[in-house]
């Protein structure tokens, strides 16, 4: 009923990209036969993301990664 707290928005916004991100990777593997592609989009970002880079770095990737995968996922504009 309240606001929300800095700790719930913060949860709410990891929720998103780990949501987009999951979108993102099964949207690639269902168009790859089950797989991700090495060298995809999808690989690189998962590659970025264990190479221990800086959280600055690993949220601007999130963010970016999300948006495609939300944009790969939406339906076709009639």
């Amino acid at each position: 009923m309240g606001k929300e707290s800095g700790w719930d928005s913060g949860r709410a916004a990891v929720a998103a990209v780990v949501g987009g991100a999951a979108k993102m990777m099964s949207t690639a593997a269902i168009a790859n036969g089950g797989g991700v592609a090495a060298g995809s989009l999808v690989a690189i970002l998962q590659s970025v993301g264990a190479a221990g880079l800086s959280v600055t770095s690993k949220v601007i990737g999130g963010f970016a990664g999300t948006a495609l995968g939300a944009w790969l996922g939406s339906p076709p504009s009639s």
